[in-house]
């Protein structure tokens, strides 16, 4: 275990090897201690060097299928979940007290197992994705296309924050790491001995292949001069550091793909009908506090902005004064203390800066920016801050608040007169990663909702129904969208499986149906089929895509109809009434339940027997297209569409395209069948 306690120089893992800087390092204290912590630089490393080792080192993860690395991460969680103790220790160095570290350390390893659960039960066991149907582009078939997604060929390089050092990394290495593209991770100097710790232990599990994962301690040198139009760059920071990188000539001359996630200036708003004896005004004062003390304030999400209705302005100023003096801020490792340090001397006092700012149109009304009081540590070593609210009566007016962030404990209350100024007063902020919404009132959430989400990445609405269950304000997700539009930086993080699409090159790729498949791995209609045994009768190991099987066709009768009726309940007018089905503009008469159609055609293709398909799990894009009379006939084509092997077990899914068709040729109804098949069958 490595000792906070002992300065030590920081490296960098590049090109397969741990190297120092080659100047003198920059040593970095403890934040509550003032105790140096490590040394750091990063001079004179070959940034070109690790750009072409990283591309190289890319047909590694390609050559996996994207389960194959799903296990691998979820292999790499659950032994970094194993050593979280050691994280939790050094991370204390960091100001942040062990709740704070949970949200790093705990929730950064979260977001990478959840990734790896989602994209084995999401995304089939390819190396690509197929985005979208297939486009016929001819009326014969003989011509179609399909969008494609592909793993760009070059390196992710991730330029991350100082206040989620694991997190951080982790929320964006997953879903680089599952699209099939190496990374190379710049964290932020301050907190950089966490990362590196933690990129340490990633690679002595030798779990990831060599080159997927790159680390430089300390400044990036030349290294965006290097970038290509297959490399992506993600920076997680202020808004003028990102918009000065965003304009490297670089990244502009090639194309490079690049995605900002700027600290803004994200508001919580409480509802006209929040008044203080309902449980509302309660939640919003607790998340209120929680947002401005979790990590000392130092959260690209928190609160910075509080719109209170101006009737409630006394009470909310009260009630969060209240609360806010009651946090004890001390050394972040004694259980007492309730809100740790910030990251450094430096970040105390560019927070001191920007309240000084916010007060020329806001005064102070809790806290007192200059005088610490704390229950342990040295104000003077430590850089502690306790909780500063401000109020500003005029908010339309108050330009600072909406311009400048105090990157700390802080927020401004600003009042509003009605509920259409609301939406008006957020937008001053130019774009935030966050709002939340606390009301109990439907009318009040939608007009709300609707004015804030233009101007928002994601919006929180509480109340008494979700209290026990909601995530909070400033918790993003990984299934959810993080990031915003304007200052916030116009970029998208997370988002589930959409997270994999910054990673990848989407395509249209037109040609035969028959070749389409072949580079697809999914049939499409027009394809070759193949017709031998029953399909059914087939294990995952021999059944191949194109596999097909045409049924015998079978007849509606009208006494088939109204046994469906009566055995299901099922008596809608236009299978039962014929004068009101023909008055139906759809209708020429009486007409067969669509699931009475979906279960002949079940009747039609399955095979009875036991055999390798062990369930059918769903029925995926059903559509009813002609209508079907007593004395139609029904026909089944029923085509292996897609075959999803699991990458550990022994069974796959199996997607199957059902066609029915009746007797003139008209396609009546189109799905996918979905199944269970085991990969090996005794016969």
């Amino acid at each position: 275990m490595l000792d906070a306690n002992t300065p030590r120089q920081l490296e960098s893992y590049l090109c397969g090897a741990w190297r120092k800087g080659q100047a003198s390092p920059k040593p970095l204290l403890d934040a509550a201690t003032g105790v140096v912590v490590a040394e750091i630089d990063a001079t004179g490393l070959d940034m070109a060097e690790a750009l072409a080792y990283g591309r190289a080192a890319g047909s590694a993860l390609r050559a996996m299928t994207i389960h194959e690395r799903a296990l691998m991460l979820k292999a790499l969680g659950l032994k970094l979940m194993e050593q979280k103790g050691e994280f939790h220790a050094l991370s204390l160095a960091t100001g942040a007290t062990p709740r704070d570290g949970q949200i790093d350390i705990e929730g950064g390893i979260g977001t990478l197992l959840n990734y790896t659960s989602k994209a084995r039960r999401e995304l089939p066991n390819t190396r690509l994705l197929t985005d979208g149907a297939v486009e016929p582009l001819s009326k014969d078939a003989s011509f179609s296309a399909q969008h494609i997604l592909t793993p760009l060929r070059g390196v992710a390089v991730h330029i991350n924050a100082f206040n989620f050092p694991i997190w951080g990394m982790l929320e964006k290495l997953a879903p680089n790491i599952l699209a099939g593209m190496p990374a190379i991770v710049k964290p932020a100097s301050q907190t950089a001995y966490l990362t590196e710790l933690m990129v340490r232990r990633i690679i002595e599990t030798g779990l990831l292949p060599e080159g997927s994962l790159q680390l430089i301690c300390g400044g990036v040198g030349d290294l965006l001069d290097h970038v290509t139009g297959q490399d992506v760059v993600t920076f997680t920071g202020s808004a003028a550091t990102g918009q000065k990188l965003r304009a490297h000539p670089a990244i502009i001359g090639k194309s490079t793909r690049f995605t900002m996630e700027a600290d803004s200036l994200n508001a919580c708003i409480l509802g006209p009908d929040a008044t203080p004896d309902s449980p509302e005004f309660d939640l919003f004062i607790r998340e209120i506090a929680r947002e401005m003390t979790a990590k000392a304030g130092q959260k690209c999400t928190a609160i910075r902005r509080v719109l209170i209705p101006r009737a409630q302005a006394g009470a909310v100023r009260d009630a969060l004064a209240a609360r806010l003096s009651q946090v004890a801020v001390g050394l972040p490792g004694d259980e007492t203390t309730r809100m740790g340090a910030l990251a450094s001397l430096d970040q105390r006092a560019d927070v001191r800066a920007a309240i000084a700012r916010l007060a020329q149109d806001a005064e102070i009304v809790a806290g007192d920016p200059d005088q610490v009081q704390l229950a342990s540590g040295d104000a003077e070593k430590g850089a502690f801050l306790n909780p500063v609210l401000l109020y500003a009566d005029q908010p339309m007016n108050a330009r600072a608040v909406h311009d400048v962030e105090a990157f700390g404990p802080v927020a401004t209350l600003l009042p509003y007169d009605d509920l259409a100024q609301v939406a008006e007063i957020a937008a001053l902020g130019k774009g935030s990663l966050v709002s939340s919404l606390f009301t109990n009132a439907p009318d009040v959430a939608q007009d709300v909702v609707l004015g804030l989400a233009p101007y928002h990445g994601r919006v929180m609405i509480g109340n008494r129904d979700s209290a026990k269950s909601a995530t909070g304000h400033g918790s993003p997700l990984p299934m959810l969208v993080h990031g915003g539009p304007g200052r916030a930086g116009g970029g998208e993080e997370l988002g589930g499986m959409r997270g994999l699409h910054h990673y990848m090159q989407r395509s249209a790729v037109q040609g035969a149906p028959r070749l389409l498949s072949a580079v697809t791995g999914r049939w499409m209609d027009g394809a070759e089929a193949r017709h031998d045994i029953h399909p059914f009768r087939k294990s995952l190991a021999e059944l191949r895509i194109g596999d097909q099987l045409v049924t015998e066709a079978r007849q509606i009768t009208l006494a088939d109809i109204e046994h469906f009726a009566e055995f299901t309940g099922d008596t809608f007018y236009a299978h039962m009434d014929e004068d009101a089905a023909r008055a139906n503009p759809f209708f020429d008469g009486r007409v067969a339940h669509g699931y009475l159609i979906v279960s002949f055609a079940a009747g039609l293709f399955v095979q009875p027997d036991p055999g390798p398909v062990l369930a059918n799990y769903g029925i995926d894009n059903l559509r009813f297209l002609t209508p079907v009379y007593p004395g139609d006939s029904l026909q089944v084509a029923l085509t292996c569409k897609e075959i999803n092997p699991r990458a550990a077990g022994d069974y796959g899914e199996v997607r199957w395209d059902c066609q029915v068709t009746k007797q003139s040729g008209e396609v009546v109804a189109q799905y996918d069948v979905l199944t269970m098949v085991a990969r090996i069958w005794p016969m």
